[in-house]
């Protein structure tokens, strides 16, 4: 009941702006919110040890700033779907890659399944944007690396030095189907 009539507050606000969503959620959520984690702590004292409901209380408990961090900043929503959806291919695929082969291998695969799942949230191309990075990281200065980012992508792209780069690499333009002079 608690947690719907959160989610009853935030629909209400879903389109207010960020200052307004925060002073709702300061006067109307949180006192919804403290009174959950105080009904946690008291409930705590009255589960079985290693119960799942001792179980889930305790995950509750531990995860309170996490939990409470919606509260703070409206730009933030109660609820983690996004991030949940955007997971859903790894904890689906978490079988097949059990057996990478190495920790090298994981390592590996780690780095580029975030690369790509980044890429989807901005909208980005997944394979262009493996493509290019992969074409440009060898002669960027390591002082600039944080722009080969995804979330800074389309800015590096605007560059002239990026595209000069891209423009002579010749891996691109086989990749790309251009002519090698």
């Amino acid at each position: 009941m608690k947690i719907g009539a959160l989610f009853k507050i935030e629909r209400a606000h879903a389109d207010a702006p960020r200052k307004q969503r925060e002073t709702v959620r300061r006067l109307k959520s949180k006192p919804i919110v403290d009174d959950f984690f105080a009904w946690c702590r008291t409930e705590k004292e009255l589960v079985l040890d290693e119960s799942p409901m001792a179980k889930a209380i305790g995950y509750v408990l531990n995860q309170e700033d996490a939990l409470r961090r919606f509260l703070e900043d409206g730009r933030l929503p109660l609820h983690n779907n996004i991030s949940e959806l955007n997971l859903r291919r790894e904890v689906v695929g978490r079988r097949n890659w059990l057996f990478v082969g190495s920790d090298d291998g994981a390592d590996a695969n780690t780095t580029f399944v975030s690369l790509i799942a980044s890429c989807r949230m901005l909208g980005l191309e997944p394979y262009a944007y493996l493509r290019d990075l992969l074409c440009l990281l060898p002669s960027w200065p390591k002082h600039r690396l944080l722009e080969l980012a995804p979330a800074y992508w389309n800015n590096t792209l605007e560059q002239s030095d990026a595209q000069q780069r891209l423009d002579a690499n010749v891996f691109r333009r086989v990749s790309l189907g251009l002519p090698v002079s």
